[in-house]
């Protein structure tokens, strides 16, 4: 999947959650930033340098797929004995700890294991190199929600033990909005948007205007998806000005209304895009 026109300064310190639609670019983005992949145009920094610049700023960063791959014929103990050979930077101290918290048999076979057992292993290997930066594509997409509330808070505890960074793919908002502060919405190769859940909620508000009003819109309101009836229509919007300066009732919005709302906008037709511009200030 091809990226366009991706221009994106991403905050150290932050849990940054990274949402889209299926084929939105999302893992491609996830597997330029850990060096997997190079970029055809343009340029990408990760920590200050080009992902695959080096074996030493490789290891600075930690990935955990979706598959969650491991070695189906390899023991836990043998995953650990495999992270230390390769990184320069093992804590196995960590690992043998974060194995035993999890319940996990060091003597176990990977291919025995659970979903999210395979998924805590994953998670033990990533953070025992003691990154600077972890990544996450999708690594609880296929875990029960039991599995993946242990899952999400052992991530967070890791995140603030290493005093990391941490970039986390899902589908799932809720589990964004539980442990995300920084949002990006990645939608048809494009950054829809990006900042501070906390800042984004309290930009956006939702409003109900007879049908035809909402070209009455004061400047610095921004519309970013609209729904019709009969007699009303609703709409998310942007705003620059007090919410009071709007002439209609005006609500907050959930952190999935506001994802769906730009989800929606990016792959609307034309017309209907321009026919949402002429309803608002731009």
């Amino acid at each position: 999947m091809a990226l366009s026109d991706v221009d994106l300064t991403v905050p150290s310190g932050r849990v940054i959650g990274l949402v889209g639609p299926n084929g939105a670019g999302k893992s491609t983005l996830l597997h330029l930033a850990c060096g997997l992949l190079e970029p055809t145009s343009g340029s990408l920094r990760v920590l200050g340098s080009r992902p695959a610049e080096s074996a030493a700023h490789l290891a600075r960063v930690g990935f955990v797929a979706q598959d969650t791959p491991v070695y189906a014929s390899f023991s836990v103990a043998d995953h650990l004995r495999l992270g230390a050979r390769l990184n320069p930077s093992w804590d196995q101290g960590l690992a043998e700890r974060r194995i035993a918290q999890v319940g996990l048999d060091p003597t176990q076979k990977a291919g025995r294991l659970s979903g999210g057992q395979r998924a805590q292993l994953a998670l033990t290997i990533a953070a025992a190199k003691r990154p600077e930066l972890l990544i996450f594509d999708e690594p609880a997409a296929a875990l029960d929600p039991l599995a993946r509330q242990g899952f999400l808070g052992n991530l967070m505890e890791l995140v603030a033990e290493l005093g990391a960074s941490a970039v986390l793919s899902s589908h799932l908002l809720g589990d964004i909005e539980r442990v995300c502060d920084y949002l990006i919405v990645l939608c048809d190769s494009r950054i829809q948007v990006a900042g501070e859940v906390r800042d984004l909620l309290a930009d956006h508000h939702r409003l109900v205007a007879p049908r035809g009003e909402l070209d009455r819109l004061p400047a610095g309101v921004e519309v970013i998806r609209t729904d019709h009836n009969a007699q009303y229509s609703s709409a998310v919007v942007r705003t620059d000005i007090p919410p009071s300066s709007i002439p209609y009732p005006v609500e907050p919005v959930t952190l999935e209304e506001l994802v769906l709302a730009y989800m929606s906008r990016a792959n609307a037709p034309v017309a209907q895009v321009g026919a949402a511009a002429m309803e608002g200030p731009r």
